[in-house]
């Protein structure tokens, strides 16, 4: 499933810190991803990327948004832990996750099982998909999406 150049399916979520996020109602691009689990350790490395990129993105014109399936409870205990400073998703009945189709069966010590493949959107502020990573490897990738982000 690819949805690049297509219209990014738009959700409301709620986020960590209280309140919901609707992706049709920000303003500029969003880079958007999708991570399976809080504080495991490829899930931390990837936020403390971004969180550590996040002014970059913003003068780039981009919002990030960390999206998986835990409660809003979970992400703000992950949040505090490692001082994050993105916005964190919670899909907790993997609805969004099944419309971008990062909601798949994963194999893991031989069983299988329904989980998210870590992937990222970057979403033009048009509305379309512009670029889409997916299986994601967390080293370095993070400047990869800072370059795209820059390129629009």
């Amino acid at each position: 499933m690819t949805l690049t150049n297509q219209k990014a399916p738009d959700f409301t979520l709620p986020r960590d810190g209280g309140g919901d996020v609707t992706l049709s109602a920000i303003e500029g691009s969003v880079v958007l991803y999708f991570y399976p689990r809080d504080d495991t350790l490829g899930c931390t490395s990837q936020a403390l990327a971004f969180t550590a990129a996040a002014d970059d993105f913003a003068e780039a014109g981009a919002t990030i948004l960390g999206i998986s399936k835990d409660s809003v409870a979970k992400h703000e205990k992950f949040r505090d832990k490692h001082s994050l400073g993105i916005a964190l998703l919670s899909d907790e009945h993997a609805d969004t996750c099944e419309r971008y189709g990062v909601w798949v069966e994963k194999k893991m010590y031989g069983k299988t099982h329904m989980g998210i493949e870590r992937s990222t959107f970057l979403i033009g502020a048009d509305g379309l998909v512009v670029r889409e990573w997916r299986k994601v490897k967390v080293d370095g990738y993070v400047d990869e999406v800072l370059e795209a982000v820059r390129a629009l």
